[in-house]
């Protein structure tokens, strides 16, 4: 099920979808109210106050029928936790406003970061988050036109990690022919990734 059908059966009232939901976005939830509170003011990421804004976002996600979960569109393709990030970061920018009124979201720190600086640093914006599952979304399309023997070279120094000269002998060809096998792959992925529209 895509993520609007599954925010539908919550806003329908369907409680096991409510409580899968809690399931399974608590801990994102908690880290980025985390990540936020951590660099700019230590003293606030503190269990308790991580606790009610945490809290405090689930309440404002399930008042009034679900008001706010409602206005999630998933436009653009834009997923249900990215959709939540933005949400966290509003309502930590806000609850920081209200505890810290004479505290600047844009005062520097020690190490020349605004809090603001900070949020962006530590995470992808919704839309450069987007971006990127749409590459990787078609990178994965792109791999899944390779032929076995391709997939098996990019699993083994991609995704293991194994150096050009282990493979060799691993597969029992030259060093040479290692290379020249990694430069025609990498050619055919850019020309797939370039069909779709993300290499000039």
């Amino acid at each position: 099920m895509d993520d609007l059908g599954f925010v539908q059966k919550i806003i329908k009232g369907d409680k096991q979808s409510w409580d899968e939901f809690v399931d399974k976005y608590s801990r994102l939830i908690y880290n980025y109210i985390y990540n936020i509170l951590k660099p700019k003011f230590p003293e606030l990421a503190v269990k308790e106050n991580l606790n009610d804004i945490f809290q405090d976002i689930f309440l404002s996600l399930s008042l009034d029928n679900f008001r706010k979960l409602k206005s999630f569109k998933a436009k653009n393709g834009c997923s249900l936790a990215s959709w939540l990030r933005q949400v966290t970061i509003n309502y930590t920018f806000s609850y920081l406003r209200r505890v810290k009124p004479l505290v600047s979201l844009d005062e520097v720190n020690k190490d020349g970061l605004k809090l603001g600086d900070t949020v962006i640093d530590r995470s992808l914006s919704v839309l450069d988050e987007l971006k990127r599952e749409d590459e990787l979304s078609h990178l994965k399309s792109c791999i899944e036109q390779l032929d076995s023997d391709d997939k098996y070279f990019l699993e083994l120094h991609m995704n293991r990690g194994l150096n050009l000269e282990i493979m060799k002998d691993l597969l029992g060809i030259s060093r040479g022919a290692i290379d020249m096998r990694k430069s025609r792959l990498l050619d055919r992925l850019k020309a797939c990734f370039k069909s779709k529209g993300f290499l000039s």
